[in-house]
């Protein structure tokens, strides 16, 4: 079930949990979505997307609950 906002996902995380989050968010597979953003971090030099990454690790709070 997809929630109503946006939080760095607890149980779904590799790194931090940021893709994880946005893939339950919006009801997408986080597999699905990692591998999209790494193909387009690759081929738009890899500092764009990881700069993203980033400042949504700094921003996003962690996922409610236990």
């Amino acid at each position: 079930m997809a929630s109503t906002t946006i939080h760095r996902a607890r149980n779904d995380r590799w790194i931090a949990g940021v893709l994880g989050g946005i893939a339950h968010r919006f009801g997408f597979s986080s597999t699905a979505l990692r591998m999209i953003f790494v193909l387009v971090s690759i081929l738009s030099a890899a500092f764009p997307g990881i700069l993203v990454y980033l400042i949504l690790w700094m921003v996003l709070p962690d996922e409610p609950g236990a």
